[in-house]
């Protein structure tokens, strides 16, 4: 054998020895790999609850392989008592006193359903602010490894009639606390989460996550109402009111400074959070159920807190629940600006609803139980108020309508466009005579409006009117209907509201007696505001009001009554035409006293008169 051949073989073996080494470490690699994976899917097996069954291989011995059933279970959590805790059952507990059922579970130590006692939904069920299994309040925390309390089962570690301690235990001695107070004869639950002996929190964890979240069932009659008053609060301390979230729409806040507390509100009921240590910022959510929901839920809300954490030490975070009415007394009981989540209006009608509106509506609610004739006696109290107020203007309001007749001569001697400011002005010097002023009738409309807005703010937001009947009408918080259409109709909706109606009739009615005191005439401005105050803006109230508070639309109704009464009377017994009439003739001749007003349109009559002088030179 030759060199060559020798060299020739020694090459081949190390190449068939080379690869065969290469092929051995692929494949072993390629076997780790697969275990992993089998091990992979076998703890999500494990975790789904599936049953594992194990291949023996068969042995030299035997002549087929024997399959095994296997409870084989890894654990999930490093520790052994977070891993027992997992896998426990959840326990309830029931805190009750007179005004709420509060029930929770062990199953991340949590509120589950909160019972409002002395409040009905409006087809008489049992009231929930929330129903079991709709809500969840969950705290995350790294200790040693990342736990979130909703997934165990705590220890019941105390309980009295009015409390009760859950705790969450680590194998090194250490635990997690929910401990929850209620409050006698109170909606207020004080929630302390503590954190005892935790050594596997590293120190540089100085935060704990808590999410909140909540659905919200429906418990009033009418969808749009309750929609449109049911929002999410959040209030930083020194702010004069909450941020709004919610009204009918979907959406999302985020908040990087510190939040005192937040509500999740439906239109009379309310959750409030606080943390009396001020949690350090939050992410907000609320979304709304469509009407046709078939679970009959209002609407979704969530809010993802951070609060402060103080690892190495044993530490509590006192947080505080309001779980009931938002009735305003109740709420400012509290000293914690809770009352703020019930809409008022803004400065000047706010100030006047919480000082004069409440007040006075509480007096009367005293001594009367039929809300119908305490918004009756508040209206008269109101009109009576303001009387000598708007006097001045419904008088002058009489006497333009006893000069119709001389206006109507006015407007016939000026016929022509270019004559409007010699007809303005003539018009302007028979107002003069008379005393009267056509300015006159947009004061009532000044004095009223914030009372107006301000009753439009407070009927719909007040609990104490929700199921409170009166004559037709089931429930004055919500809509009264006469007819139900049994589908939607558009602009009307499925219903007829006769308070409505009868309130867009005396509209109507209304602005034909102010309308009366101007003069026929052709000019399209003055025909269009005539057909606006008349026609549209009585027909556009129905519309708006047809499902609103059945209490709103009564008391519009009332005022606009008593306001005719006051105009009838003034015109028939205290302006009466023909001393009007007496009084112009009489100051015929004389000379008259011009006003600023009067100056200022002969001033603009004589640069009308230049300007059209001036133009017809250019012309030449």
């Amino acid at each position: 054998m030759d060199k060559n051949t020798v060299i020739g073989f020694i090459l081949i073996a190390g190449i068939l020895f080379g690869f065969t080494f290469y092929q051995s470490k692929q494949a072993r690699k390629a076997a780790e790999w697969q275990a992993q994976q089998d091990s992979i899917a076998l703890a999500e097996r494990i975790a789904a609850g599936d049953t594992v069954i194990s291949v023996v291989p068969a042995s030299p011995d035997s002549v087929s392989s024997a399959v095994v059933p296997v409870e084989a279970k890894e654990a999930i959590y490093k520790d052994a008592a977070l891993e027992a805790a997992h896998s426990g059952e959840a326990s309830f507990v029931t805190l009750e006193n007179d005004k709420i059922a509060l029930k929770l579970s062990s199953r991340g130590a949590q509120p589950s359903s909160v019972l409002v006692k002395d409040y009905f939904n409006y087809d008489s069920t049992a009231l929930y602010i929330f129903k079991e299994g709709a809500a969840e309040y969950n705290v995350s925390v790294y200790a040693g490894e990342f736990i979130s309390t909703r997934d165990f089962n705590f220890n019941i570690a105390e309980k009295t009639d009015s409390s009760v301690a859950f705790r969450l235990p680590f194998s090194d001695g250490g635990y997690i606390e929910q401990r929850y107070v209620l409050h006698e004869d109170s909606y207020l639950v004080d929630n302390y989460l503590s954190f005892i002996g935790m050594t596997g929190i590293p120190r540089n964890v100085s935060s704990i996550d808590i999410d909140y979240s909540m659905t919200i069932p429906r418990m009033e009659k009418g969808y749009k109402n309750e929609a449109q008053y049911s929002k999410l609060d959040i209030y930083q301390t020194g702010d004069k009111k909450p941020v709004e979230m919610g009204r009918s729409r979907n959406g999302s806040k985020r908040f990087d400074s510190k939040v005192n507390w937040f509500a999740f509100q439906q239109q009379f009921f309310a959750a409030i959070f606080r943390a009396k240590n001020e949690y350090s910022s939050g992410t907000f959510d609320v979304s709304f159920f469509p009407q046709e929901d078939e679970s009959r839920n209002l609407m979704s809300c969530s809010a993802k807190m951070r609060a402060e954490l103080r690892p190495g030490q044993d530490y509590t975070i006192p947080f505080e629940m309001y779980l009931g009415p938002s009735h305003f007394k109740t709420l400012k009981s509290y000293d914690q600006k809770y009352e703020k989540i019930i809409p008022l209006g803004g400065s000047l009608v706010g100030w006047f609803t919480k000082y004069a509106i409440i007040p006075m509506f509480d007096f009367f609610s005293r001594f009367i139980s039929n809300y119908g004739l305490i918004i009756l006696l508040m209206t008269l109290v109101i009109k009576a108020v303001v009387l000598p107020f708007t006097y001045k203007s419904y008088a002058s309001s009489a006497k333009m309508a006893a000069l119709k007749p001389e206006i109507e001569k006015i407007n016939a001697r000026y016929p022509k466009q270019e004559d409007a400011m010699k007809k303005q002005q003539a018009t302007m010097a028979l107002y003069n005579k008379a005393g009267a002023s056509p300015m006159g009738g947009c004061l009532p409309m000044l004095l009223t409006f914030p009372i107006l807005w301000a009753m439009f703010r407070f009927f719909p937001a007040s609990i104490e009117l929700r199921q409170q009947p009166f004559l037709w009408a089931h429930d004055l918080s919500t809509y009264d209907s006469i007819i139900d259409f049994g589908t939607r109709v558009p602009l009307i909706g499925d219903h007829l509201s006769l308070f409505a109606l009868l309130m867009a009739v005396t509209m109507w009615v209304y602005s034909k007696m102010t309308m009366s005191n101007q003069a026929t005439s052709n000019d399209p401005n003055a025909q269009s505001m005539q057909f606006m105050s008349v026609w549209m803006m009585p027909i556009m109230m129905f519309f708006i009001c047809n499902s609103l508070s059945a209490a709103l639309s009564y008391y519009y109704l009332l005022s606009q009554l008593i306001s005719m009464v006051e105009i009838w009377v003034i015109r028939k017994w205290i302006v009466k035409p023909e001393a009007v009439l007496a009084r112009v003739k009489a100051a015929e001749g004389k000379p008259e006293k011009k006003s600023k007003w009067m100056q200022r349109l002969e001033e603009a009559q004589r640069m009308q008169e230049q300007q059209m002088r001036q133009q017809q030179k250019n012309r030449r």
